[in-house]
């Protein structure tokens, strides 16, 4: 039987997000400790672990079928390679970092600099549309250490809180990109693991769809389900329910997650009372 390739971070918080992904999507991993390569046992998929860096590779060459991986590593090293969805996790950016005593007030100012990084097709795609020359040094790990020890003026990284900035005395001048999780997808992929990618990508979008959004439940006197309904048009529309009480309904419905407490003060003006929300596990539209 055919099985769709897919590889993830062999370690690391994508890693662990990424595995928790497939569970969420009912896909039982058999995942013996260390091992380098896993199958499902009750979905046609073959897991591959390998270093980040290295991912993008495999995709080209069609090694793997497909892959979660951070954006920010497929724009550096994937040209060719599809995204086929964005998986909302593991968000951080790419950024130009100075030292804190270095003067800045523009882009202008890192002409003829040093630019340590271990994004070079990424800085250097950067610096040309902005029209800056900068000499680059190509740093495999702990590139916020080359301002201290005088390798550099400026450094190329990712940054997500930007604590390891702090650490080393660094600030945050340039975001050159916004970055996350995607499923990227090989440009060498067959109509049969396809097919079963189709069907992964269906589960994985019901997931998200789920941990967007919220199930809210609330009661509402009759006269007041015309505005409340305005404010909760749900997948469809809400589903209205009558209540043992005479002149009182239920309404069911769905609200998207980062708009949700906007949502809940609206319904509370309209009239809506015994408010309840629920997590959703999955969510099919």
């Amino acid at each position: 039987m055919k099985k769709l390739k897919i590889a993830v971070q062999k370690s690391g918080r994508l890693h662990d997000e990424s595995l928790s992904l497939l569970k969420d999507c009912g896909i039982n991993i058999d995942n013996g400790r260390d091992q380098l390569k896993a199958s499902a046992t009750n979905f046609p998929l073959e897991i591959y672990y390998l270093r980040n860096g290295d991912i993008p590779q495999y995709l080209k060459d069609g090694v793997v079928d497909c892959a979660i991986i951070g954006e920010n590593i497929l724009i550096e090293k994937g040209e060719g390679t599809s995204i086929a969805d964005r998986l909302g996790f593991s968000k951080c950016r790419v950024s130009l970092a100075i030292p804190n005593s270095f003067k800045y007030e523009s882009i202008e100012d890192l002409n003829g600099k040093r630019i340590a990084t271990s994004y070079p097709e990424t800085l250097r795609d950067y610096l040309k549309q902005k029209g800056i020359e900068a000499e680059l040094h190509i740093i495999s790990g702990s590139v916020e250490i080359a301002p201290n020890i005088g390798l550099a003026d400026a450094i190329c990284d990712i940054v997500s809180s930007g604590s390891t900035l702090f650490k080393n005395n660094l600030k945050e001048v340039e975001v050159i990109l916004k970055s996350e999780a995607v499923l990227a997808v090989s440009p060498n992929i067959s109509d049969n693991e396809n097919i079963i990618l189709n069907k992964l990508r269906f589960r994985i979008q019901s997931v998200l769809q789920g941990r967007d959004s919220r199930y809210v439940l609330l009661n509402a006197p009759n006269d007041k389900i015309e505005d409340i309904i305005k404010i909760l048009p749900g997948m469809k529309s809400p589903t209205l329910l009558p209540l043992a009480e005479e002149g009182w309904s239920s309404l069911h419905s769905v609200v998207n997650k980062d708009t949700f407490w906007e949502v809940i003060d609206e319904l509370k003006l309209a009239g809506a009372e015994g408010i309840l929300v629920c997590p959703i596990e999955k969510m099919i539209v």
